[in-house]
């Protein structure tokens, strides 16, 4: 079975690269150095450990191609990483890469090129449940109470057990994820992940996989201080 894991790396995220010292080349949270190597690669790094991922997509902007392919070029990665331009949104990124595949990739999984510490148990576990049922996402259930608002007025509390935090990966076939894009083109609707386009689909049902307070999503400074905290960890289980 063919599994694609794209990785929308084109945005501009700024806001964290301008407040920290370690900022990469570019300046963005994804070529941020953790541990003097680009948060992106981290990621790359650890699909390309993952048994179940055929193939790593990354959409990238056109003017950082060559300075990520030449990251590469010094990896021994045992799999293959193609770059594709992305576009100016993450939608847009993931889009573009899809138009890449192949028609005979089962899978796609999309995933967060700034999610460098996902376990790998879970992302098989994700693969597996989409492989089943067409459409799968890891998820964790928030541990604080969740207030509804109306201008800074709580109205009311909502049941946290029918709460559910998104992570990536997202899982899909390609049938669906190629539909769930189309169909968004055609209505103009502009979603803030992958499952809240496949939503939009009829008799499609996204199962969620349990994911984990570790797979964090590195977006500020105090982000990045967890993150150098969990990769010592990882690299202490790997050398025991």
């Amino acid at each position: 079975m063919k599994v694609a894991v794209i990785l929308p790396a084109a945005g501009l995220g700024t806001r964290m690269a301008k407040s920290h010292a370690e900022s990469g080349p570019h300046g963005r949270k994804q070529f941020l150095q953790l541990e003097g190597v680009p948060i992106l690669l981290h990621t790359i790094r650890k699909f390309a450990r993952c048994a179940a991922v055929t193939e790593i997509v990354v959409a990238l902007r056109g003017d950082d191609i060559a300075w990520v392919q030449d990251l590469l070029d010094h990896e021994n990665l045992g799999k293959p990483v193609r770059l594709v331009v992305g576009g100016e949104s993450r939608q847009q990124s993931v889009e573009n890469a899809l138009g890449q595949l192949d028609e005979d990739t089962a899978l796609v999984a999309v995933h967060d090129a700034v999610r460098p510490f996902v376990d790998l148990a879970a992302v098989e576990k994700v693969i597996h449940e989409a492989e089943s049922c067409g459409a799968a996402i890891l998820g964790i259930v928030p541990v604080d109470t969740v207030k509804r608002v109306h201008l800074n007025r709580i109205e009311t509390t909502i049941p946290r057990e029918r709460l559910v935090m998104a992570q990536t990966p997202q899982v899909f076939t390609l049938a669906i994820i190629r539909e769930a894009f189309a169909k968004a083109a055609a209505d103009g609707f502009v979603g803030t992940d992958e499952a809240s386009l496949v939503e939009r689909l009829d008799n499609v049902n996204i199962h969620i996989v349990p994911g984990s307070d570790r797979n964090i999503k590195i977006t500020k400074p105090t982000d990045l201080h967890l993150a150098k905290l969990f990769l010592a960890e990882e690299k202490e289980r790997q050398t025991a």
